[in-house]
């Protein structure tokens, strides 16, 4: 398929800024593959469509406070620092982006914290924006670790425009976050309420966990018309046998097995044994999904609604169908749904 085929006008003004007041009550589309049928719902709606012996994989990733405001060293100048990802922990370094990139150059040092409490030094250019920084140091990694949390900010999306709010330290994370890695939320997962998990796991739905750390690498722009020659950037994942265990029993048993998010879609297709069943799996996945795509693993999905473009609307209409996600769309923008990270959410039967 092409990339222009994923047009579609999102109007500005169903981006959403803010989370709905309740996590478990952002309205819901429900779509119906084998009929076509859409309806319309309340998220907590969900736990009429899920039975016992069904099953709904989580991704775990917990998002660490990864945006860092530091002063380049003698002009003092202001610089956001993104952190991506930890190179090596002995060393302390880290791919980063930068902001403004054209003020970074290898051997400046930037500062963090009001008494300088924390010194980087750039070692070497990776993209226009990417840069490596050395952290210097010199704790163990627990108060380096401490450090970060202390002097970063939670990282919600760059098309938010409004002040860091202190709610999105907890909005911007699942309630079952466990392992911390990510620099973005697995947002399907953001809609899910401690009371809710709770009501479906009385009705015999269990819940098995992988651990997919979310990059930017989903976010950015595909720039190339055919799809084939996209290339994403590696994630890094587990699945461990707990969790095939759980999810390939309801798939032998022919019970429901819903992807939270198009995070857990990429990690269960990226571990797929010869007859169809899901794999344990530690290192890192590239998966890039798009129509057409035969899925081995989930049988259901659950997304929020997706930018025009995106590599996340793509999975989607692979796993829905093109015609009838598209079809969606087109009809969630009519009823004014909200788009995006802290936006609305679909079912896909």
């Amino acid at each position: 398929m092409k990339l222009s085929q994923f047009k579609f006008n999102l109007p500005l003004e169903l981006v959403a800024d803010y989370p709905a007041k309740n996590r478990d009550e952002s309205r819901m589309m429900v779509i119906d593959r084998k009929t076509g049928k859409i309806e319309h719902k309340i998220f907590k709606d969900i736990i009429n469509y899920f039975d016992d012996g069904d099953t709904m994989i989580l991704n775990d990733t917990k998002v660490f406070p990864a945006r860092l405001y530091g002063n380049k060293e003698k002009t003092g100048a202001k610089i956001e620092v993104f952190l991506l990802r930890e190179l090596n922990r002995e060393s302390r370094l880290w791919d980063v982006l930068v902001d403004p990139a054209r003020k970074i150059r290898i051997g400046n040092k930037l500062y963090f914290g009001e008494n300088d409490n924390l010194v980087a030094e750039v070692i070497d250019n990776t993209t226009s924006r990417g840069r490596t920084l050395r952290f210097l140091f010199d704790g163990p990694f627990e108060e380096f670790k401490k450090t970060i949390e202390l002097l970063g900010n939670t990282p919600i999306p760059k098309y938010i425009k409004r002040p860091l709010q202190a709610d999105d330290k907890d909005r911007y994370q699942t309630v079952y976050a466990d392992v911390e890695g990510a620099v973005a939320a697995p947002t399907a997962g953001l809609h899910f309420s401690r009371e809710l998990l709770k009501r479906l796991e009385l009705k015999g739905v269990t819940f098995p966990k992988l651990t997919l750390h979310v990059g930017l690498g989903s976010f950015r722009p595909v720039e190339v018309e055919d799809l084939t020659k996209h290339k994403m950037e590696s994630e890094k994942l587990e699945i461990p046998l707990s969790c095939t265990d759980i999810v390939n029993d309801a798939k032998r048993n022919k019970k429901r097995v819903c992807a939270v998010g198009t995070t857990t879609i990429r990690a269960t297709e990226t571990s797929v044994s010869t007859d169809g069943y899901l794999k344990p799996f530690s290192g890192w996945t590239n998966k890039f999904v798009f129509p057409p795509y035969d899925f081995s693993i989930a049988n259901c999905m659950i997304s929020n609604f997706h930018a025009p473009e995106s590599t996340l609307l793509m999975m989607v209409s692979a796993f829905g169908g093109y015609d009838l996600i598209m079809k969606a769309y087109k009809e969630a923008v009519k009823e004014k749904y909200r788009f995006l990270s802290y936006g609305d959410v679909m079912l896909i039967i």
